[in-house]
């Protein structure tokens, strides 16, 4: 590559970056600027859409619930995800096209269809075992199966599954031990990426929680916004905030894993070295 070309190029992704950048912060940057402006026309500016936040319980209890809810759709979401792939592509590779399809379906599936469906499914859970926010998670689950499918089935076609599994079972591990202390710590990565997916969609997930008359984040921010709209940006704003944060640190923790990878030299994958059992 000539030094005009890759010149060319540099600048291309300098351009890239800083359109792409303008997308996102720009409208942050006017919802930061909303939120911060007095209560009528020439009034200084201030913070008290922001100081107000903990102000209102209602909210805190959602911004609770709504964390809660992305942690126990992460953990759901592995726990069932991750094993069926990894068994499907060891026993069962005929299904994977299959699993793949049902886990790609709910992307054409409108949401309202399915609250439509699952509402006799959630009332009846409500009357009968019972009614928590808490619920939602299993919707979710099906919600987050797209995305979580696509980073896990990245990780799992950068290693040698099957390699892997037939080590450890001749070294006498069982099938918990080759899917949570020998696959998994070797797709890390892909995990990290799907749990984050799975929380970025939990934290701004309205449809569900509003039709099925569940309180999460979003629902009342909207609520919130009918009565002052700018704690209700200020929030908007503090969420978005969290995501990206969170982000970083998945993406520096992600990257410290790697650093250790060369460390390991000869060795065909990174966990492999150390023993593949952890």
């Amino acid at each position: 590559m000539t030094r005009a070309r890759r010149l060319r190029l540099r600048v291309f992704r300098v351009i890239v970056l800083v359109l792409g950048g303008a997308f996102f912060l720009i409208p942050i940057g006017a919802m930061f600027e909303f939120s911060t402006r007095g209560n009528h026309v020439g009034a200084p500016r201030t913070l008290d859409a922001w100081t107000t936040i903990v102000t209102y319980p209602d909210l805190l209890g959602a911004i609770r619930d709504s964390l809660g809810l992305a942690a126990i759709t992460s953990v759901a979401m592995v726990v069932l995800l991750l094993p069926t792939m990894i068994w499907v592509r060891l026993r069962l590779p005929r299904l994977k096209r299959t699993i793949e399809f049902l886990c790609l379906l709910p992307l054409t599936i409108p949401a309202i269809v399915l609250v439509v469906g699952l509402s006799p499914v959630y009332r009846w859970m409500a009357i009968n075992l019972v009614d928590t926010i808490f619920l939602l998670s299993f919707a979710y689950v099906i919600l987050v199966l797209p995305f979580a499918y696509r980073a896990l089935d990245a990780g799992l076609s950068a290693i040698d599954v099957k390699t892997l599994s037939e080590a450890a079972r001749s070294l006498g591990a069982g099938w918990g031990t080759v899917m949570f202390r020998v696959i998994a710590p070797n797709m890390s990565g892909a995990l990290l990426n799907a749990c984050l997916l799975s929380v970025a969609l939990v934290l701004g997930e309205f449809t569900f929680a509003n039709l099925l008359s569940y309180l999460n984040l979003q629902v009342e921010i909207f609520q919130l916004g009918l009565a002052n709209a700018g704690t209700s940006i200020a929030v908007s704003v503090a969420s978005l905030m969290f995501a990206f944060i969170l982000l970083v640190i998945l993406s520096f923790f992600g990257r410290a894993r790697a650093r250790v990878a060369p460390e390991r030299a000869g060795l065909p994958f990174p966990g492999a070295a150390g023993g593949g059992l952890r």
